[in-house]
């Protein structure tokens, strides 16, 4: 089978164009109405970095990619679809930025494009595109409209026989009691990745039960043959694929019973091994969250203006204050007790502090200190130091602390004079702990520092320290659009309160948990959620005119939509006094 190139579907562009021109008029139309008012050294640097990026989109062949995610995306916009800010690498693009795909500016905030498409290694561009989750199937629907829906496809997944799984399977197919099967289960520790010999090195009371027990060596020794085989095919969360054709052209398909959908029969990345292309519709719960307090807020403005979150400023102190404060309950991201921790100590003044807060709070950073000493260096307790002083321009944000993989790249360039594509190439062997490239890297490295008359001592000590923060260093693109939901969730809660938690509350109506502490967090931030009233409630969580929670039925364990339903039509013909 020939897979060499991708197959990528026909996305309808104007008669007088091909998908290069077109991309190139749409994206320079629109920067240009994004640019109008910079001055000319500006303008100049908008213009520049939108050409080269284009001329690679070009080279690479990727020019209708970029197209059919602006269409989907546009169409989303325009029909009350709310989108993600962006997320992956794909907001470091300027095309991406011109087209509305991603809504962060990649040169104001320092996001390289070569992170995402790396001109000196040809791979796939990957749109991980973020909806709100109630409405994602809309655009799924729209998109198998637009190419056909014998050409559009959701992918199939495979679940494993994994070591906790396989021996309980094995137990119950050798018709062993299921308490057998659930002990040697719960000796195997829970965690990604683990295997039967995995499990065996970390805990000895599991080595020691197959040695003495015979039933349970009985069980192992099967399990080792069955491990990791495929047990049952599931649905890709987001993942979609859109042929140029029909998809049985291309994969065998796979017809899911319960839904009728059909599915590709190969995984992900067998999908993009045959040239396919993937597209990922992910649903995420707080663009719902957002887009019902927006509505809630709009709902009772009297003075003409609609709220648009959009157009608020990503340097409120406010919000800021609310933040530091901790009280980050149902804020995204940051509302977990450690995040909540280090937000206190690190009491963030500019969204910039947000990125790297979403990037620190990991377990490598967080095992490594990364986070107390960005802490001590913004509060001044500990001087702020660079590398190399070439490298002050580049690390100044992070107060001297490689954070990010784009640093990483920077760095090489700065000091070795290595070109983006290189950098990033550099940055993944880092992030491989390859050996043999790790070495090459090194001699390049080392050679390219000596024109900037750095010595070779020097050179390799840098190296290594890079090399060190390479392992833990984050995608700024991904940390910088995630931070945009999280500044506009605090700015809603700081300016906004009971519509925002109006808002998260009619997300979790199934949750019962979540929704007493979601309570307790209103009753903290004084805000009045009413009980159930047949008179006034609706399904949802509303804020009434004196700016009180109407408490949501659908909350409610036991009662029905249908009886909501029938409550609410029965309110509306009948005025109680």
């Amino acid at each position: 089978l020939e897979t060499k190139g991708y197959f990528l579907p026909e996305y309808p562009v104007p008669k007088k164009h091909n998908f290069d021109s077109f991309l190139k008029e749409i994206s320079t139309q629109r920067i240009e109405s994004y640019i109008k008012d910079f001055d000319g050294e500006k303008h100049s640097e908008y213009l520049d970095r939108l050409n080269y990026e284009l001329e690679q989109i070009k080279t690479m062949g990727f020019s209708s990619y970029f197209l059919i995610v602006y269409d989907f995306i546009e169409w989303s916009k325009n029909n009350d679809v709310p989108v993600g800010p962006g997320r992956g690498s794909g907001a470091g693009s300027l095309v991406a930025f011109a087209l509305g795909i991603t809504t962060l500016d990649p040169i104001l905030h320092g996001l390289l494009f070569e992170r995402f498409l790396n001109p000196e290694r040809l791979s796939m561009p990957d749109f991980d595109v973020d909806f709100c989750m109630e409405k994602r199937d809309m655009v799924i629907d729209y998109v198998s409209k637009k190419y056909g829906s014998e050409s559009v496809s959701q992918i199939a997944t495979f679940g494993t026989m994994a070591a906790r799984a396989v021996v309980r399977d094995v137990a119950r197919a050798l018709g062993k009691p299921y308490a057998l099967g659930d002990r040697i289960s719960k000796m195997i520790p829970f965690a990604p990745g683990m295997t039967l010999d995995k499990a065996q090195e970390e805990q000895p009371i599991f080595a020691q039960s197959i040695k003495s027990d015979t039933e349970v060596r009985e069980i192992v020794d099967l399990s080792y043959k069955l491990e990791g085989i495929a047990r049952n095919v599931g649905k890709h969360a987001g993942g979609v694929v859109i042929a140029p054709g029909s998809i049985s052209d291309f994969c065998p398909v796979y017809v899911d019973r319960q839904s009728d959908s059909v599915m590709t029969q190969y995984d992900k990345d067998d999908v993009e091994k045959i040239g396919l292309v993937k597209f990922d519709f992910l649903g995420l719960r707080t663009l719902t969250v957002i887009d019902k307090a927006i509505q809630s807020i709009n709902s009772q403005k009297n003075d003409g203006k609609a709220f648009n979150i959009e157009n608020i400023p990503l340097d409120d102190q406010h919000v800021f204050k609310m933040l530091s404060s901790g009280k980050t309950m149902a804020v995204f991201q940051l509302e977990s007790a450690g995040m909540r921790d280090l937000i206190k100590r690190l009491k963030p003044t500019k969204f910039e502090e947000i990125t790297a807060l979403l990037a620190l709070y990991r377990p490598g950073p967080l095992n490594s200190g990364m986070h107390t000493t960005f802490v001590d260096r913004k509060h001044g307790r500990s001087p702020v130091t660079y590398p190399h002083e070439l490298l002050e321009p580049v690390l100044s944000e992070t107060y001297g602390v490689i954070v990010y993989q784009e640093q990483v790249m920077e760095a090489a360039r700065v000091l070795a004079g290595y070109s983006m594509g290189q950098a990033d190439i550099l940055r993944r062997v880092m992030g491989k702990k390859k050996i043999e490239e790790m070495e090459e890297q090194r001699e390049i490295f080392v050679k390219g520092c000596e024109n900037n008359s750095i010595p070779e001592r020097t050179a390799k000590e840098i190296f290594e320290l890079i090399e060190q923060f390479a392992e833990y260093g984050f995608n700024k693109s991904h940390s910088a659009a995630y931070a945009v939901i999280s500044y506009q969730t605090a700015y809603l809660k700081t300016y906004y309160p009971e519509h925002f938690m109006a808002a998260v509350l009619s997300t979790e109506l199934g949750n019962t948990d979540k929704i007493h502490a979601l309570i307790q967090e209103c009753k903290r931030m004084n805000i009045n959620v009413l009980k159930p009233n047949i008179l006034s409630s609706s399904k949802m969580f509303l804020v009434n005119e004196d700016g009180d929670i109407e408490y949501g039925l659908g909350a409610i364990k036991g009662v029905a939509d249908t009886f909501i339903k029938h409550v609410c039509q029965i309110r509306e013909t009948n005025t109680f006094n």
